[in-house]
């Protein structure tokens, strides 16, 4: 090593050191050739005493202990540990910034660790290999626009909190303000190391029945080390079970190490930790889902602890605060895998309805890092991962913007109007991730509609086009062949519905909609969908589609706006706990004959699909798509049987044509899909809901009162319909 760079990894060292002493944490903006860059960074690794040090890129330097390196696809393998030292390669060949791997592992970063960032010199210029995963067909990634890393070379070369080091350079420090004497109070809870902390175990001990407790926290707060505090707690109290879920094992790390820490005597078996006393259990999402839904789980006194909310479906939270007593769901607010803060504000409207009483905790003192570290907030704006929508404001309630298309080049250089439009998509969906904000200001073909009063976005809509392939390759892609990158409603269609007309036409796809809390159910939504029908139809598009979870509400939505059904996902989505359904309407000739086509082939497979891999679709759901096939009039012969099964002792399911004619007759005739005796024939008639699983559907002993509701709903539904 020479001179200068034993200089540079003498300075860097002291000044981690001088972080240290204040609990803070650094970034080091390292700028140079891929193999400079990467050998300066190499004797700062082996020059310092870091703990756990770990290297994130694409492949390992020389000499490196193959479990310090990581490529970043596996970035949440290491989430409950915790780091001296990160290193992030966006420099070599073949590496690129992951946004969201840099936002999960930056948690990880203990106070006294340097985040490493190592960038070419003219960083942004150029999209990097990283942007290979927004290159649709036929895209290349040399071909994209790379406003997103202009944006942060940006904001890095304007921030002072930044040390900037270039390899043969003395790297430049910031100057650090006079240290401040902190007031500590102490924790009154041994087993705690923040107030905050021992609130929330406090309040988890307290956990009674139907008042579940929400906890939001961001990283590094403590959040699932006091899940892992109250289970010990509850085990020593004589709780025989507790139940732990969350997107992965790894995130639930921290809680398990805790328990472990403070029961000794537990035995770590598989996924259970188990005393003498009770059992500890790590239950996956769709594993819990299953055992809840056949009653294996859940009941009198039972209890779930949820971590990572926020990334779970919230079809799934729904199904749990149902089957457990006694539940509490603890999320990040502001993550790398998605928004705790969209999960509050939609998962609320849940929890008012079904537990009035439930509760909610904050957690803001940090643990690995002081309150005032510079790490944190600079990360939060680099990758607007605490982005909100603007303050309201009281002269909002009396604007009536047009619809206006803005321009992404602006756009990624307008910083607050970013940061507001970026929020309100978070807020109005918890899934959104920090590389959706790369998404925004450089996916191919992607253009932004926004509603605003002044420049504060009321509403905002994001479209992709699709489509437009040659003959051949929609063939391929049809028969299974090839899988281009994107066009997920073109080929989605193509491959389950047989149709190549939708990988040749020109579709359009709504890929977000996003509408102020306090201006819902004004009609906006419905402005920006009517304004892109224009656009598409001026731009020669053939359909205007959208991707929706299926749920009787958003059907509605877009139904009233003359949209179709066109295909349903055979299971549920992992992000959503939902059916995935696509819905289209048409923009242009072409597209009156492909829906045409569409629709037909949809509702032709829908009775088959309800009776055999959608049996566990939501009945008001199905019920909701039936109405859109229509039915022939209901002869009298069907009126009959009904009549006899309704009045008379004939066996339903010897009549099921005609319950079946009954129904689609009803939904025909405008009967709203969720009114429950539409819902139970339908589950019963075309889902074959029947004996013991319909009793226990309908909360009725056993067969013959099960049979007995059904002839009910059928008489009253004959009563409606005269």
């Amino acid at each position: 090593m020479h001179r200068r760079e034993e200089a540079a990894v003498r300075v860097l060292r002291s000044h981690a050191r001088r972080l240290g002493h204040r609990r803070w944490r650094g970034l080091v903006w390292l700028q140079g050739t891929p193999a400079a860059c990467r050998a300066v960074a190499f004797e700062l690794w082996r020059a310092g005493t870091w703990p756990a040090p770990l290297w994130l890129g694409p492949e390992a330097p020389a000499g490196l202990d193959a479990s310090s390196w990581l490529p970043p696809a596996r970035a949440r393998t290491r989430l409950g540990g915790e780091h001296g030292l990160l290193v992030v390669d966006a420099v070599s060949a073949g590496a690129g910034l992951d946004p969201d791997a840099v936002a999960a592992l930056a948690g990880t970063l203990r106070a006294g660790g340097l985040l490493v960032l190592m960038t070419p010199p003219d960083w942004g210029a150029r999209p990097d290999a990283d942007y290979a995963r927004l290159a649709e067909h036929p895209w290349c990634p040399e071909a994209l626009t790379s406003r997103y890393l202009a944006r942060l070379a940006r904001l890095l070369a304007a921030s002072d909190e930044v040390i900037r080091w270039r390899p043969g350079e003395t790297p430049r420090l910031p100057r650090l303000p006079p240290r401040l004497p902190s007031p500590s109070s102490p924790v009154a809870d041994a087993d705690c190391l923040t107030a905050d902390q021992a609130a929330a175990v406090e309040r988890l001990a307290r956990l009674r029945r139907r008042r579940p407790l929400v906890i939001t926290a961001d990283r590094g707060r403590g959040k699932s080390a006091a899940l892992g505090i109250a289970c010990a707690r509850w085990l020593a109290a004589g709780e025989p079970e507790v139940l732990v879920t969350a997107p992965r094992p790894a995130a639930v790390e921290s809680l398990f190490e805790r328990l472990a820490a403070l029961c000794p005597e537990a035995q770590r078996q598989g996924s259970d930790v188990v005393t003498e006393r009770g059992v500890v259990r790590f239950v996956a999402p769709d594993a819990l889902a299953e055992l809840a839904r056949a009653g294996e789980v859940g009941g009198a006194g039972r209890l779930l602890l949820v971590d990572e909310a926020a990334a779970i479906p919230a079809g799934l939270l729904g199904e749990w605060l149902d089957a457990f007593p006694r539940i509490a769901f603890a999320t990040t607010v502001h993550g790398y895998e998605g928004s705790g803060r969209g999960f509050a504000l939609r998962f609320r409207a849940r929890l008012e309805r079904a537990t009035p009483a439930w509760r909610g905790l904050h957690l803001a003192a940090p643990i690995r890092w002081a309150a005032d570290d510079p790490l944190e907030p600079l990360l939060h704006r680099l990758l607007m991962l605490d982005a909100e929508p603007p303050a309201t404001s009281d002269s909002w309630a009396d604007a009536a913007p047009l619809p206006r298309r803005l321009s992404r080049e602006a756009l990624a250089a307008d910083e607050p109007r970013l940061r507001g439009l970026f929020g309100l998509l978070v807020q109005a969906h918890y899934r959104t991730t920090p590389s959706d904000l790369r998404l925004l200001l450089d996916g191919p073909g992607l253009a932004v509609t926004v509603l605003e009063a002044g420049e504060a976005p009321l509403a905002v809509a994001l479209t992709a086009d699709e489509g437009s392939f040659e003959a051949a390759l929609a063939e391929r892609v049809a028969r299974g062949e090839r899988r281009p990158r994107g066009h997920l409603m073109a080929q989605s269609l193509a491959a389950h519905a047989g149709v190549r007309a939708a990988l040749t036409g020109r579709l359009r796809r709504v890929v977000r909609i996003a509408v102020a809390p306090e201006r819902r159910r004004e009609g906006l939504g419905q402005s920006l969908i009517e304004a892109e029908l224009s656009r598409a139809r001026e731009d020669g598009r053939d359909l205007l589609g959208a991707s929706l979870g299926a749920e009787p509400g958003l059907i509605a939505f877009w139904r009233r706006l003359g949209f179709r059904a066109v295909r349903l996902g055979l299971t549920r989505e992992t992000a959503t706990g939902e059916h995935a359904l696509m819905v289209a309407r048409p923009t242009g000739e072409g597209g009156e004959r492909l829906l045409a086509t569409l629709t037909e082939r949809f509702q032709r497979a829908l009775p088959g699909l309800l009776a055999f891999e959608l049996r566990d679709l939501a009945p008001e759901v199905a019920a909701a798509l039936l109405a859109e096939g229509g039915a022939p009039a209901l002869t009298d012969d069907d009126r009959q049987d009904a009549e006899d099964v309704a009045a008379g002792h004939r066996e339903p399911a010897l009549a099921r044509p005609a319950l079946q004619a009954l129904v689609r007759h009803a939904l025909a005739r405008g009967m709203p899909p969720k009114d429950a005796d539409l819902a139970l024939l339908v589950a019963w008639g075309f889902q074959g809901l029947a004996g013991e699983a319909l009793a226990r559907r309908l909360g009725v002993p056993g067969r013959r009162q099960a049979t007995a509701r059904l002839r009910q709903a059928v008489g009253e539904l004959l009563q409606e319909l005269a």
